[in-house]
């Protein structure tokens, strides 16, 4: 045993002197400094097509491409069903839908991202007659937290556009507190930084981007404008250092990417459909999304950016479903250019979360068993047109001998009183026109079209997608985006 622990120091000794002739030594080498890697940033565009229900991407696909062709976002790869409804309503309004999806809490219809327990007060009536006055109480309900202000809080930069006033309940969801989503004037002045009404949560510079219509709650009476407190907004944002547009050529002369902050205002109320839009007047949504992105990528953390295709939702309530269709396009268009705009810096989106969705369902629906129609073009009404056998290809008709429509709605404002053989003119150069109501079953208020209770689509691609599946509620969407990306 003895002769064991000599030998075995020995050699111990003997390596040690081996070491020491090479330069080295027995003991651990300091360890080198490394350069810590920067973290990659975490991007999120969260797509929101108000009112875009199952029926109407149907028919906007077959409007666009044809019955077997594909949209943009047909061909997102993980998929979800969605339940919209509020905390006191079966068929839930745009204000808590886009709230749940923010907030991740339930709350009553009209209520801009506050607690359940909040109550929708109806605004009052100032001296002009607008429903303006803020009349929430202070002890009505507390703020919930949004995905927008918990990525502000993580130094993310942050973004919303929209082709609705910015007022509007999806995008005030995102920025904003409030009982009631008539508030317009003060959802405006939430986003004012340092102002009066500003929303402290969104930190001290405030959004990054803001762009889409509603420039009367942002200017006085005096201005032609609707807020009573004589201020104007506009000016107090480009004090701020804010890069303002109104216009689509004072936008496309905005280098994104030499600008911190975005602001644009382009209409007074909401932007025109995309049927009627003057693109010398008024940016699309895909360029108004697209110069979003560039404003925000040089963010080495990364952004969050909401994006509304809001007029679909306003068509569909009109009950003219070409307007809508061509709105829902559109919107289609915008997902497009942002997915090939994030992969020119994340090729394989491993850090970009890409999520569209509907806040509810309209109630459009596809009448008969229409024989295949392809595209609309000008020869070809395409789905626009009149329910036409898919045996012998002659128009199907009612129990008053009359052709009727594929599209039809569950409630509109075009009802005829007495039976259809009464109708004049009634044929495809009629439904498939831009201003075409189609008819209804339930006779409404023109432009009074309700919302649907049906669940909606959820499409995602990128880091985190494939947690999204099945049939979740809306509030389970708020908590698998903020997942997703660790806000």
């Amino acid at each position: 045993m003895k002769s064991n622990k000599l030998v075995l120091a020995a050699l111990t000794a003997a390596v040690s002197l081996a070491l020491a002739a090479c330069g080295k030594s027995d003991k651990a080498a300091d360890p080198v400094p490394v350069t810590p890697v920067a973290e990659a940033p975490k991007n999120v565009i969260f797509f929101l097509g108000d009112g875009m229900g199952m029926t109407t991407m149907t028919a906007a696909r077959i409007y666009a491409v044809g019955e077997d062709g594909e949209l943009t976002v047909d061909t997102l790869p993980e998929t979800a069903f969605v339940k919209t409804f509020s905390n006191d309503a079966q068929v839930t309004d745009s204000a808590p839908s886009m709230s749940a999806y923010m907030t991740g809490v339930k709350m009553n219809n009209e209520v801009i991202s506050m607690s359940s327990d909040t109550i929708a007060k109806d605004p009052g009536v100032d001296a002009n007659g607008n429903k303006l006055v803020n009349n929430c109480g202070t002890s009505n309900g507390t703020a919930a937290p949004t995905l927008l202000e918990a990525a502000k809080a993580k130094g993310l930069s942050t973004g919303v556009v929209t082709t609705t006033r910015v007022t509007h309940a999806t995008p005030a969801a995102t920025y904003s507190h409030i009982c009631h989503r008539d508030l317009e004037n003060d959802i405006a002045a939430a986003a004012v930084p340092g102002g009066a009404g500003y929303n402290n949560a969104l930190g001290t510079t405030g959004l990054d981007v803001l762009l889409g219509g509603g420039k009367q709650f942002f200017i006085p009476f005096k201005d032609g404008g609707k807020r009573s407190d004589g201020r104007d907004l506009v000016a107090e944002m480009k004090a701020k250092n804010y890069a303002y547009a109104g216009t689509q050529a004072e936008l496309a002369a905005i280098d994104g990417t030499k600008t911190d902050r975005l602001f644009g205002l382009f209409t007074s109320s909401h932007m025109s459909y995309d049927l009627d839009r003057d693109p010398a007047k008024e940016p699309s949504l895909a360029e108004m999304t697209t110069k979003a992105m560039d404003v925000l990528g040089k963010n080495s953390k990364g952004y969050f950016l909401m994006v509304e295709g809001g007029r679909i939702d306003h068509a569909l309530h009109e009950t003219t479903a070409k307007k809508a269709l061509h709105d829902m396009v559109a919107f289609d268009n915008a997902i497009k250019a942002a997915i090939a705009k994030a992969k020119v810096t994340d090729p394989e989106l491993k850090n970009t979360l890409i999520v569209v969705t509907a806040d509810h369902d309209h109630t459009l629906v596809l009448n008969g068993y229409a024989k295949r129609t392809g595209k609309t073009s000008a020869t070809n009404p395409g789905v626009l047109g009149v329910v036409k056998n898919y045996v012998t290809g002659v128009p199907d008709k009612d129990m008053d001998g009359m052709p009727y429509s594929i599209i039809g709605f569950g409630n509109g404002e075009n009802r005829t009183q007495g039976p259809r053989s009464i109708l004049v003119g009634f044929d495809e150069t009629a439904t498939s026109a831009n201003t075409y109501h189609q008819e209804a079953v339930v006779r409404v208020a023109a432009g009074s079209e309700t919302h649907g209770g049906t669940d909606v689509f959820l499409g995602a691609i990128g880091k985190g997608a494939d947690t999204f599946m099945g049939t979740i509620d809306n509030t389970k969407v708020y908590t698998l985006v903020k997942a997703a990306v660790g806000l």
